[in-house]
Parts: structure tokens; sequence; C-alpha cells
């Protein structure tokens, strides 16, 4: 039955009442589990405490990065090394108990949850509880003393025979117990199984670029945004690996002590795959940028990176998040949390849906549902997109999570549903597999019993929901033994390694895009800046905190360099002043920044968003700089009188810097996103243009000219939005731009064949030649442009790239392969079309006024035969 409620078609999903309601046979005990969580500010997650620092610098600007960093893991539980015994890696088996205190499992006979027992130890006969067999390496892989008569602890039987038989032992309490711990806060994490001697789990971990919010240090990535524009899926690939690194490693480490709170697990909410459809948008930074087709491609490395290449294991599970339709708005002009995006279904298959099928196609375990309806039905009740898109049209086999609050919110946000109950049969018969609660104990999921005795979710219907849970749990090593699986070894020691730390500099340096340089400004020369005078001024200058973004883990202080640290690296006599405290620049000191510029031989001027103007939960209203930093870059060019000014943009969502690109005293701009922990020796690295350290980053997103170019948040039509379906009027800075410290020439495109099938490939070759002085990288980008179609399409579309190095006055020969589906368009179904199409070739967009001097070359070819649905190919 169908009933219309509030304009949007809603079902009626009051539970059935019938002769199979056995209420009182389901009956749910819930062990308290207490969470460790951090102390947040203003409501948000931070990461839990870490041992304390090694000795670093005493100088002022390496002290701000301690100060910030003791800061954010004050006041959580600290994370231990391992120890001989009970925290050795390796296969031996560990004697665990029920602790007193909520939330964990301990040795048994030790005093307190710090205290480890060596293998063999007697249990303490005080605790009195329940022995539990934990595997010492990974601490999740429960088994008993002896050998359990369970086959689904038997490794040599298919996965399938042991998840069978596991989900056979399980009762009906234990089932909703697993699907309705999601693991946030209280909610956490799924409980044991004492009698199979099944271990705690929380599956709320955060991997966007390291191993965020959980307690200790870790290496810090850049933000996403910013990997995006290295324009390298080989980049992220090794990123999530050494992410995963660090995460398994930790784990191990908390398994073994018995800690199962948030951020813990093995299971990553990672990586971001929504458009940035709007550049106002609070969470642009997480996201790959603007097109579904980069976005594909780095999400496929991502998540191949995160779970590594072994036969067998995995070293985390990789999450796809926040399907779908969901880029806006967070809280200007409305709530996310009630929002509803009205998508036409052929922006939805083309703009906001082929980068999370890329993600399947990668092997991701898991996708979580987003806040929003879609449509009118919220994204975590919504059979069409969960089952019918996902599971039947791409044939996705892990599980779904909801964002946290998302079940909760489709009643008390979207007011979808008229009670828990409803709520739980809408969601748990759309597809959706795991509850992550607000801290709830009597969650959504919590009504699952009655449904069951009501007969609105069968009891198959729960174990399905239940069987990729542990099939993922499975594949992560937990029920195997840990001589077995190669990750269950990864120790502390792997943690901010030398390696770790490298590749964080080098993924910074690739982030960068160089939007300006006029009369060589930049690079500089190492040799003429000994003796010179550099001001470092802005609020971004020597501020650890606001170099970050949002979601980002803490290395430990004396890995931080600020612009300020990084700088006086180089040699020269480096001035510093804020002018603001903060990136809102609301109190703004002019007199001594016009001292210390006025002194100076050269300036650097630091300025942008940072997580107080743009994050989760906080749109931007416009594209200006914040607060006073317009007129502290104008002061500065004005008390500079003619040297040097290089500007430096700290930001993930675009800036209206109209007035830098175009006054001639600003002599480069340098869009550096959030690089985190390697920021000033990055920056050091490029402004030198060291060997490797020529700015070869493109942009991921366009930027507008002006607000006149910026659509309503609300409004979900692609129409004017992004490079694909961008308007007449050129933009500030347009999708794949950047510069580069030297020139590139494009000659000698071929396409083969010039006339092909409809459902064949197109191969291309193109000769790239460096014309210039120096060693660079360059991305090459192809975009395909349809001529003529029977429905609408985008103007363009990028189909191929790739980032390459060329030295100085060599050239190299590219291929590349377009696959047939990258010409298929949205015609109630996924169809390729005859007629005739044209391949652009270059560095860049066609046609585009704010451009790179090299060529932009094109070529057309045509398609033959009768138009046919993809999937017949």
């Amino acid at each position: 039955m169908l009933r219309k409620t509030g304009g949007a078609e809603r079902r009626d999903l009051s539970p059935r009442r019938g002769p199979t309601a056995r209420s009182s046979a389901i009956q749910i005990q819930t062990p308290m589990h207490r969470v460790h969580l951090a102390n947040r500010p203003e409501g948000r997650r931070g990461p839990g405490r870490a041992p304390c620092p090694r000795p670093v610098p005493s100088h002022p600007a390496a002290l701000r990065p301690v100060r910030w960093a003791q800061d954010r893991l004050q006041r959580a539980p600290p994370l231990r090394a391992h120890r001989r015994g009970l925290g050795a890696p390796g296969p031996g088996r560990a004697v665990l108990c029920r602790s007193r205190e909520p939330g964990r499992v301990m040795p048994c006979g030790s005093r307190g949850p710090s205290r480890a027992v060596r293998r063999g130890a007697r249990p303490g006969a005080a605790l009195g509880l329940r022995v539990l067999v934990l595997s010492a390496a990974l601490g999740a892989a429960a088994v008993r003393a002896q050998p359990p008569p369970f086959p689904f602890w038997d490794p040599s039987l298919p996965w399938h025979r042991r998840l069978d038989d596991l989900l056979g032992r399980l009762s009906p309490a234990e089932l909703v117990l697993q699907v309705a711990r999601g693991g946030a806060m209280g909610n956490g994490p799924a409980p044991p199984i004492p009698r199979l001697g099944i271990a705690p789990y929380n599956w709320n971990t955060e991997c966007l670029r390291g191993d965020a919010e959980a307690p200790g240090w870790a290496t810090a990535f850049p933000q996403a945004l910013g990997l995006a524009a290295a324009f390298s899926p080989e980049l992220i690939y090794r990123v999530a690996n050494a992410t995963a690194t660090e995460v398994r490693a930790k784990h191990n480490s908390f398994a073994a002590a018995g800690r199962y709170s948030d951020h813990t697990g093995l299971s990553c909410f990672s990586s971001v795959l929504n458009i940035m459809r709007h550049p106002l948008w609070g969470r642009n930074q997480e996201t790959y940028g603007e097109d579904p087709f980069l976005s594909g491609e780095l999400a496929r490395s991502f998540v191949q990176g995160l779970q590594g290449q072994h036969p067998r294991y995995v070293k985390a599970s990789a999450g796809c998040k926040h399907f779908s339709v969901h880029g806006g708005p967070e809280n200007i002009p409305v709530s996310r949390l009630s929002f509803n995006a009205k998508v036409l279904e052929r922006d939805w298959r083309m703009t906001f849906l082929p980068q999370f099928q890329a993600c399947v196609r990668a092997g991701s375990y898991s996708f979580m549902c987003s806040y929003n309806r879609i449509n009118g039905v919220p994204a975590c009740a919504n059979k069409k997109l969960l089952t019918d898109i996902l599971r039947g049209e791409w044939g996705f086999d892990g599980y779904v999570v909801s964002d946290e609050g998302a079940v909760e919110l489709i009643m008390l946000g979207h007011h979808y549903t008229h009670t828990f109950l409803e709520t739980a049969v809408a969601s748990v018969n759309a597809g959706c597999n795991l509850e992550l609660s607000y801290g709830m104990r009597n969650n959504v999921f919590m009504h699952i019993p009655q449904a069951l005795a009501m007969g609105n979710i069968t009891l198959q219907m729960l174990r399905d929901r239940v069987r990729p849970l542990f099939y993922t749990r499975m594949r992560l090593g937990e029920f195997d033994p840990p001589a077995m699986n190669p990750y269950s070894s990864l120790d502390l020691s792997v943690v901010q390694s030398p390696e770790h730390r490298n590749l964080s500099l080098e993924a910074a340096v690739k982030s960068f895009v160089l939007l300006k340089n006029v009369r060589g400004t930049l690079p500089l020369r190492a040799r003429d800046l000994s003796g010179q005078r550099l001001a470092v001024v802005g609020p971004f200058a020597d501020n650890p905190r606001v170099l970050f973004g949002d979601y980002a883990p803490v290395p430990e202080p004396q890995y931080i360099y600020t612009p300020r640290r990084g700088l006086e690296m180089l040699g020269a006599n480096v001035s510093f002043t804020a002018g603001c405290s903060e990136p809102r620049c609301q109190q703004y000191s002019r007199a001594e920044l016009v001292r210390v510029v006025g002194a100076a031989d050269i300036v650097l001027i630091c300025l942008g968003t940072g997580v107080d103007v743009e994050t989760e939960a906080k749109d931007r209203s416009d594209l200006s700089l914040p607060g006073h930093q317009l007129e502290l870059l104008q002061d500065a060019v004005q008390a500079a009188a003619g040297r040097p000014i290089i500007l430096l943009l700290f930001n993930a969502g675009p800036l209206d810097v109209s007035w830098a690109q175009a006054h001639d005293s600003v002599g480069a701009i340098l869009a550096c996103f959030f690089p985190a922990q390697a920021t000033g020796l990055a920056i050091a690295r490029v402004l030198l243009g060291e060997a490797g350290a020529s700015p070869a980053g493109r942009l991921p997103a366009t930027w507008p000219a002006g607000m006149h170019q910026v659509p309503p948040m609300e409004n979900y039509t692609m129409e004017g939005r992004t490079y694909r379906y961008y308007g007449q009027e050129a933009p500030l800075y347009p999708f794949g731009y950047g510069l580069s410290y030297t020139t590139f020439r494009y000659r000698d495109l071929v396409l083969s064949p010039p006339v092909l099938p409809v459902c064949a490939n197109l191969s291309v070759s193109v000769v790239l030649e460096n014309t210039g002085l120096r060693d660079s990288e360059e991305v090459v980008q192809l975009y395909l442009r349809w001529e003529q179609s029977s429905v609408p399409v985008p103007r363009w579309q990028l189909v191929a790239f790739r980032r390459v190095s060329v030295l100085a006055g060599r050239e190299t020969k590219l291929s590349f392969q377009v696959l047939a589906e990258r010409r298929a368009v949205w015609a109630q179904d996924w169809r390729l079309e005859p007629g005739t199409f044209t391949l652009f070739a270059g560095g860049q967009q066609p046609g585009q006024k704010t451009r790179a001097p090299s060529e932009v070359l094109s070529a057309r070819f045509s398609v033959t035969g009768t138009a046919r649905p993809l999937r017949g190919c």
C-alpha cells in the first residue's frame, strides 16, 4: 500500500500482525561495553591519547605542533606497545577473560587493563568469569583453549560452509545484536559470543588518509581532495596501503590488550566518493573532486591499496560512502539530516553513481548509506538504491552500514516512518545490514525482534544481513590461526615509519597546484636565499591545527612542519607574523604585518579556510577569503613595494582570489589544499623546484569566477555545475588546470581504428615532449565529446589520464585505451549509440580561457552499427 505524505511517496510499513507473532520467544540480553571516547570540542570526535612523544626541538616554530598535537590527544586512553607474552605478535594464543570494567576483555589473572599476563599464567580465580581464548596477534580470533569442534573455525573449509555453520549456531537474539551494534560511542562494539569463542568487534574506523581518530599517533597524509589533485592512482594506492598497515598494526595492539572501543577495528569508512558538485559544501575536502571518472579511478586504487593483495586475507576492509546523491547542504540553507535530494534519473546515473560502481568492481567490502532522502525516500531505507541497483545491477555482496544516526533520522529527521519498529522494518528490508547509531543502546535495530515476531522481517532475512558481517571478519583473519595471516605480525614499529613519513612528503609535493607564475617568480634559487630576508605571514603560516583538514590522523609533533618551520630550513633569515590568529581572521593586526613585510626581500602569504570555516556540518556562505584575509593580502602587497610575493592557499572549496590572479604584484599562487604533517617540507621543496618537486598537480574541481556562477546548494540538477555541464562564462580556474616550471608540447595524436563497431574500444596514442629546461611530470588528459546523442550528455567528459615524468628535452609516446563504456549514455538504461565523436588530448581541457601554454590536440572517430544496451556488449 502506498500513501502520499508531504508530497513524497511513502510505503505503509506498519508492522503486520499475524499468527506468527511470538515476541516473548525472543529475549535479548545486552552486555555492557564502555567505549573509550576522547572529549571533543564542539561535538567533534577526537583521537585518543598517545604515548609521550620523543623530545622535539625547543624552537618556537617546532613547539607549535607539539601544543596542537598534545591538545588533540590529551584525554583518551593511551596506546601501549606490544610486550612479550600476551601482546607479542605471532601464532601463540593467550587466555583472556571478561573484565569487570565494561568494554574490555582482559588477560585472566591480571589486575587491570594495562597488565599483561604471560602465556601459561594461571587465570585468577577472583574474576570467576567465562574464559575466552583470543589470538595473541589479532586479539579478535577468539577460540577455545582446546580446538573447538565448530566447523566455522576450520580454515580448510570454504568460506560459505564456515559461514553456514556459524550463522546456524546463532540465536535470533545474537543475530540482532550483531546488526544493532555498529560501533559509535555507546552503540558498540559488536558484542562477543562467549559460547562460540567469538570476540567483540568494532566497526567504526576512519581511514580517509591515515588512521584517523584512533588512539595513538599515526602518519597524516594530505587531505583527500589534495590527493586527487595529484591525478595519480598509483599514489592513492600507496597512501591507502600505508594507511592500512598502520590501522592493522594498531588494531593488533588494541586487540591484544582487549580494547574494542571506537576506531580500534579494521573496517574503514573510507573512501568518500561524493561528487564535489557545489563549491560551498563543507565536506568537499573529503572527496576526490567533481568528476565521476576521476573519482572512480582513484576509488579503485584506494580500495585495492587498503585491502591489500593477499589472496586470502584483507589488510583492512574498505567502505565507500556516502551512498548516494549526497553533496550538500550540511547546514546552509537547510540541515543535511532532513534534506531531500531531488535528482533526475539521468543525473543520478551519469554523475552520482558511476564512482560507486567502480568501488564495487574494486572489491570493497562495505558501503555507507547517507543521511539524505533521494526523491523522497531516505537512502538507508531505499530499496531501489541498496538492493535493486547496488546488489541487483552491480552484484555487490558486502554489507551496508548506516551513517552515524542515519537510521534513527529516517523517523526523527525525515518523518518517513512513525516508530523505530517501522523504521527497522524499512531499513532492514531495503538492504541495510548494520546500524551505526549515535551512541544509543536501545536503537532502531534493537526493535528487530518485534518485527521478527510479527513477520515483517524474516529470520532468513536477518541471517542474510548478518552473513557479510562475519564474512568480512573471516577475510580479515579473525577466525584463522594467526600464523596463517601475515598481517597479524604487524606491530607498532611500522607506525610513522620513515617510509610512511617520506610518502607523506611525496604526496604533499605531488598534490600542489601552481595556479599563477609570472616573471619567473618560481622556482626560487637556493643560492640566492642565503642572506635574504624571507617574511612568512598569515593565519596558516605557523599554526599546525589548520593544516590538516577534517578526519585527520595525529602524528607525533616532531614530524609536523608548518610553512614557517619548513622555510627556516632554507638558510634564509625568516621573520613571521600571523596577522590573524585564526582562519576566520576576525581580528587583524595590520601594523605588525606591515612592519614584517616591509623589511623582507621575499614575502610568502599563507591564507585559506581550514575546519573553522569549512568542514562536516559547516558549509560556507560565499567564495570570499574569510574575514580580513583579503585586506591582509592587499596590505602586504602594498608594504612589499614591488618585492616578490608568493600566495600559498590552504583550502578545499574554491576561493575567490580573482584580485590576486589579476594583480601583477602577486607573482605566484600555489594551491596547497590541506597537506598535513609534511606541509612545510613540501612547500620548501616545491618553492626551490628540487628534483622531483616541480609542481604537476591539477585542479580536481572548477573554481568559479564569482558567486554569480554558483547555483543554489539545494538544487541537484547538474545544469551549470562542474566542468561537464558548466555555463558559457569562463570560470576563474577550470577543472584539470595547473602550471609547471617547464613547458610541454603534444603531437602525433593517433586514433585506432578511426571507424569502429559500437561495442569496440578505441586505441589512442600521443607523443609528449618536455620542451623546457627542467625535468618534470605532466598530467595527460583525454576528453571525449559526443557530436550527436539521442539524450542530453556532458559537453565533454574525461575518459583517460596519466601522470608521467619526462626529462628535459626528451619525449615519450603514450598509449591509452578508451573503453566502449566511456561512450555510454543513460536512456532508461546504459546504451551505446553510433555516431561521430571527438577525442581531445593535452594537459588540460580544450577551449579554456585560463590555460597552460601547451596545446590541446583533437581528432574525430566514428562508431557504426545500431544502438544497443551496454550490457549486451
